[in-house]
């Protein structure tokens, strides 16, 4: 390991960079950069802050991370908006855990008000550490300003969508069997169903069912869920199908099954086969129902509609003979064929299990038992199976394992379970969504038409309810008396059919008193009694009162100004004075230790106006209780009076936080409506006219939408009735698919700018979300506009341990991604992962081995090549744009080294526009391979050398790392603005910006400057180089053959064939010559391989080589030494007399070799670091220090 290796630390390095970035507000900037291009749209999918990011988190955020920077580069302005997905079943579920709610009802028992706030403040229990970490891996993006899904205005925006699907005719309310997770309680929507199967072993039965007309004829019907079978309504058969009547051997009875069934359902039983028959002679026959509890008449589940029909056979298509029996139980409750045929049919509907997975009462054997319990899903049909044994009519059982659908949250077994829901008719829409879906790039391509192309074919009505508590409440009001619907999309709307007292409410400050004219704070009654009006104050409550009419109640806090002034004001409007009510809940703030000092002091004990609703000054109250009470009184006498015109005598701070609780403001939202009016929300003797209708909200009135509050506010119908909302809310999904309208609050503000910039020219996450966010954007942008919401996606894959299994903590299978970041840094695993194929929607099998290649063979070997030219870079040295204008005088690796940079940013820059980050990323790979151990240690001796060569090489390397820097910023963020930031300082010849990431990209700057200048030869010398290394290596695999270290010099190698014009290029022939070691180049086209060595080594030859080991000994003393280039020294030498004669006739190019005055062949004490070595079995000694 070098020095440079031992004394870098990269974490300490991308920390410093991170508070760069942070101090000078460089992502600020970079949103304010003039934007050629106009702005660049990316949707961020919001995740859940209910646990720490794991690597499939930190995958998507380096992806939508690299694609802004470039496209910022690019000239278009790209802001980022963070968002927290904060609704569903994973949050209810977690919190379910948390407070050991075993069901629905358990969490309504709890009260549906304390689990949704338990669930509010668990959704950002990790959002600080969320904050630490995703700018720790290099992420710019607005974490400040997240949108969040269980906002009020969020909730506003999906209204609106609702409603104007509802209004398109796109909504409608659906019974039909769907998926239900029995612990939750709610319904799943297909593409939630289709992320949770799993194969499990359960029990099929064949069970018997007899002929009422043809006692001991059993009609045998297979299924694979026994537990539906209490619920059997009918038996289907396909007309078209031939049936056969079989015997057994030893059995009285026959059975009838498929003919194309029997073989396999008679397999093991000696049997005969008496008669065959069509299936259409089978419908219609009746047979006995294997229970009975549905029956009867008296039976304890009541009146059962159409109960006439059922026990009956039936003809259906869906009856096949590829399984079973060839004869269908029909269970209208559970299946979407079986309650198809039911309402053709009007068969009776038994649904004999509740929503919570439970048998019924009336299904008394089995009553209060789950059907699919989640520890032991096969108990219920065991019983079925025991209780069918026992009453004769079971034919057979097996084992069968199969892929069922389970919860993808609390993992327990769904059953397909007739409900009611809300649905969008996303059939209606399929044709659009597959034209849409044609106008998207995707990478890979092959999604398109392949996976989500499939999904989109074989899509169904979306159902957007659920019947949970934690989620933005569906929007549907019904009227019990005249049955009408009112969708309401909007908070205005809301209000407009609330229930209103019909009150006008108005505000007036107190007029000036003695605190106000001596700056004084007066919070509290007892002092208040010092702060009478002034004669000012008198004044000017009279002059106000002047201002008003028709006031029929007069409320004032019970301050003496207060009073004082709603008495001038009672008497002016002829008021009778006892009238006035005085209320301590509209009292002034209660400042505690501060009353009676100046506002200054009381101001200045807060860090800003917002922080005053949450810190409480001593012995006294935040603004959040000053808001809670005023808040409670405005409701109080909403409720109590009507058709009344209110005036409310208070204080400032007193009438700005009612009006703010008006509006359900809070903190941040009141703290703003205080800034906006400047100094004094309301001045001494002013009338505010308060316009206030109740809207939902909590504890501390801030708006809320959730339940319980939305169901606080009455509507009214148009019939007179009271309106109540349907109690479901929206599937999370629907909220997901929400987002580029949610986070804008469109259409209620941002309206121009949204639709300027949709739909979204980027978005990015894993696989899974095809047949979610990626499907669910996509509905809603259709149905709304028929528009795709996003011109292009990158799917990721799945990151899994490096054994192929999926991550687990409890398996402790992965490094923990922080370790990761802190020992390689995040440049390191951000160019690990983006340069996998798991940019590519391929699984990915994580290896910190992997990480910790890209640090050594990127990382370190890049930060080699800056500091090694840190150790010569010069600011006198002209820069490569003039170096360039004379391009004879220029070495050939320095041409073909800038040849190779134009190359890497054509391929990265079309590999970006293709979104194709793996192409973009691979490349850099080889070119700081290049660099590394081509360019700069090929060159190495030309840095040393007072020439002009010396300075074409320092401006060569140092416009490469500042053009390289800016290649590799979207990728490697932190190495490349400490590269750009270093390489800057050096070069006041060239305008920079505070940061590589203000800077344009270099095929737009650098190269357009010096094209005209070899552009037309670059690729001859890419092409020359090329071959010059392939020559290289032959050269160097002969010697190893041979057995001959590089530093010993031959005397020549022929070369089979001349390629490129190579033979006539002295410099590139040297290169030759000196990689290889070689005295002589000879082209024979004779030779038998593509090159040959002489390896005849001469006394000459071999001395030589002797000094070059020397040499290189001598300079590896001069690193342990810690010199550098510049420092001289004195080298003494013990040796034996043959290598003393070999160092006398060599002294001065060994000396300009190794960099050392003087040379002496004798012992010394005094050194800086000494060496024993031995060549060719002769010892030596060296001792070095610095002159």
């Amino acid at each position: 390991m070098s020095e440079n290796q031992q004394n870098f630390n990269i974490s300490e390095l991308e920390e410093k960079v991170l508070k760069f970035w942070q101090e000078n507000k460089i992502f600020e900037k970079s949103l304010d950069k003039k934007s050629s291009k106009g702005d660049f749209v990316f949707y961020d999918g919001p995740p859940f802050a209910n646990g720490l990011p794991h690597y499939g988190h930190i995958l998507a955020s380096i992806i939508k991370d690299a694609v802004p920077r470039y496209k910022t580069m690019n000239g278009y302005r790209a802001p980022r908006k963070w968002g927290w997905d904060c609704h569903g079943l994973p949050v209810e579920y977690e919190i379910e855990k948390e407070l050991d709610l075993k069901d629905k009802k358990a969490v309504e028992k709890f009260g549906v008000e304390n689990f949704n706030e338990k669930a509010r403040k668990s959704v950002l229990r990790y959002a600080d550490e969320w904050k630490k970490i995703i700018p720790r891996i290099g992420r710019w993006v607005d974490m400040e300003n997240a949108y969040k899904t269980m906002d009020w205005y969020y909730t506003e925006s999906i209204w609106w969508i609702f409603k104007t699907l509802y209004d398109k005719g796109l909504i409608y309310l659906g019974y039909k069997p769907m998926h239900l997770c029995p612990r939750c309680e709610t319904t799943l929507a297909n593409f939630e169903v289709a992320q949770g199967y799993k194969n499990i072993t359960d029990i099929s039965v064949m069970a018997k069912f007899e002929l009422v007309d043809e006692p001991n004829t059993y009609v045998l019907a297979w299924t694979t869920t026994p537990w539906t079978l209490p619920g059997n309504a009918a038996l289907a058969v396909n007309q078209n199908i031939k049936y056969q009547i079989v015997s057994i051997k030893g059995d009285d009875n026959k059975y009838i099954v498929a003919k194309d069934r029997v073989r396999d359902v008679f397999k093991d039983k000696e049997h005969e086969v008496k008669k065959e028959i069509e299936g259409k002679d089978l419908i219609g026959k009746k047979y006995k129902p294997l229970f009975d509890y549905y029956f009867k008449d008296n039976s304890p589940a009541g009146e059962l509609k159409n109960r006439e029909n059922g026990w009956r056979i039936y003809g259906a298509d869906f009856v096949t003979t590829e399984e079973g029996t060839g004869v269908v139980h029909i269970a209208p409750a559970f299946g979407e064929d079986d309650m198809n045929l039911a309402q053709k049919h009007n068969l009776p509907f038994i649904q004999h299990v509740s929503i919570d997975g439970r048998f019924k009462p009336e299904v008394k054997d089995f009553a209060g038992m789950l059907v699919k319990p989640k520890a032991e899903h096969q108990k219920a049909d065991i019983e079925i199976i025991k209780f069918l044994a026992n009453q004769n009519n079971l034919f057979s059982k097996q084992k069968i394992i199969h892929p069922y659908p389970h919860c993808w949250r609390c993992d327990t077994p769904l059953l397909n379970y007739a409900s009611a829901s809300w649905f969008v008719k996303v059939l209606a829409i399929k044709d659009k969504l597959i034209g849409n879906n044609k106008k998207i790039k995707w990478i890979p391509e092959h999604l398109k038409e392949g996976r989500f192309g499939k999904w989109l074919e074989g899509i169904r009505d979306w159902a957007i309810s659920r019947s949970r508590f934690w989620g933005a409440p569906l929007p549907v009001w019904r009227c019990d008396k005249c049955e009408k619907i009112k969708v309401i999309g909007s908070l205005e709307e809301l209000k407009k059919y609330a229930k209103k007292s019909g009150n006008h409410y108005f505000a007036m400050r107190h007029a000036e008193a003695i605190h106000n004219a001596e700056n004084k704070v007066s919070s509290k009654l007892e002092t208040s009694r010092n702060h009478s009006l002034t004669e000012k104050g008198k004044k000017e409550a009279e002059k106000a009162a002047e201002k008003l009419k028709n006031i029929d109640i007069i409320f004032a806090s019970d301050f003496l100004r207060t009073k004082q002034t709603a008495e001038i004001v009672a008497k002016t409007l002829g008021y009778a004075q006892d009238k006035i009510i005085f209320d301590e809940r509209i009292r002034e703030v209660n400042t505690g230790v501060f009353d009676n000092k100046t506002h200054e002091e009381y101001h200045n004990y807060f860090s800003s106006l917002e922080e005053k609703f949450y810190k409480i000054p001593p012995e006294g109250e935040n603004l959040t209780e000053l808001k809670n009470r005023m808040a409670e009184f405005l409701y109080d006498i909403e409720n109590k009076y009507s058709e009344k015109n209110i005036l409310i005598i208070s204080h400032e701070y007193s009438i700005w936080l009612m009006f703010g609780a008006a509006i359900g403001a809070d903190a941040k939202k009141s703290a703003r409506m205080k800034q906006e009016k400047g100094d004094d929300f309301i001045k001494t003797a002013e009338l505010l006219e308060l316009d206030f209708i109740p809207i939902p909200h909590n504890k501390n009135y801030e708006l809320d939408l959730h339940k319980p509050y939305i169901d606080e506010i009455n509507l009214q119908c148009d019939c007179g009735n009271e309106l109540k909302r349907v109690a479901d809310v929206f599937d999370c999904w629907f909220e997901s698919g929400a987002m580029p309208y949610g986070q804008a609050h469109y259409p209620f503000e941002n309206k121009k700018e949204f639709e300027k910039n949709f739909p979204a020219e980027f978005i990015a996450e894993g696989l899974d979300q095809t047949r979610g966010w990626f499907y669910t954007l996509l509905v809603l942008s259709t149905a709304l506009f028929n528009k795709p919401a996003y011109k292009n996606v990158i799917v990721n894959g799945i990151i899994l341990a490096e054994d192929g299994q999926k991550i687990s903590k409890r398996l402790k299978n992965y490094p923990d991604p922080v370790e990761v970041v802190n020992k390689y840094g995040a440049d390191a695993l951000r160019l690990y992962l983006l340069s996998s194929h798991v940019v590519r929607a391929e699984d990915f099998n994580f290896s910190e081995k992997g990480v910790d290649e890209v640090y050594k063979k990127v990382i370190l070997r890049l930060w080699n090549v800056y500091k090694f030219y840190e150790l010569y870079a010069d600011e006198k040295v002209s820069s490569i744009i003039r170096q360039l204008a004379d391009q004879a005088s220029r070495n050939v690796l320095d041409l073909w080294i800038s040849a190779r940079l134009n190359q890497l940013i054509q391929e990265i820059s079309e590999a970006m526009e293709n979104y194709e980050l793996d192409k973009a990323s691979q490349p850099v790979f080889d070119f700081i391979d290049d660099l590394s151990t081509w360019y700069i240690r090929r060159s190495r001796g030309r840095f040393k050398e007072e020439s002009e060569d010396k300075q074409s090489a320092i401006a060569t390397t140092r416009y490469v790392l500042l053009e390289f820097s800016k290649i590799i910023a979207p990728f490697m963020p932190f190495i490349a603005e400490k590269i750009y930031q270093n390489v800057r300082c050096q070069m006041s010849d060239v305008k920079c910006q505070d940061s590589v990431h203000l800077e344009n990209w270099p095929a737009t700057l650098f190269w357009q400057k010096i094209k005209k200048v070899f552009l037309r030869k670059e690729e001859k010398i890419l092409e020359q180089m090329r071959e010059i290394r392939r020559i290289v290596s032959l050269g160097l695999e002969a010697r190893q053959k041979a057995g001959i270290r590089v530093r010993q010099p031959l005397a020549k190698i022929s070369i089979k064939h001349q390629v490129s014009g190579i033979k006539s290029n002295k410099e590139l022939l040297d290169l030759i010559k000196d990689e290889i070691n070689v005295k002589e180049i000879i082209f024979d086209k004779n030779i038998a391989s593509d090159v040959e060595l002489d390896i005849n080594i001469t006394p000459e030859l071999k001395a030589e080589g002797q000094l070059r080991e020397l040499t290189r000994v001598i300079q590896d003393l001069r690193k342990e030494a810690g010199y550098t280039p510049k420092d001289k020294g004195v080298l003494h030498i013990e040796a034996d007399d043959y290598f003393k004669r070999l160092i006398s006739n060599n002294t001065e190019n060994l000396k300009k070799d190794i960099g050392v005055k003087t040379i002496e062949l004798a012992k010394t004490d005094k050194f800086d670091a000494e060496a024993e070595i031995k060549i060719d079995g002769s010892k030596i000694w060296l001792r070095i220090k610095k002159s």
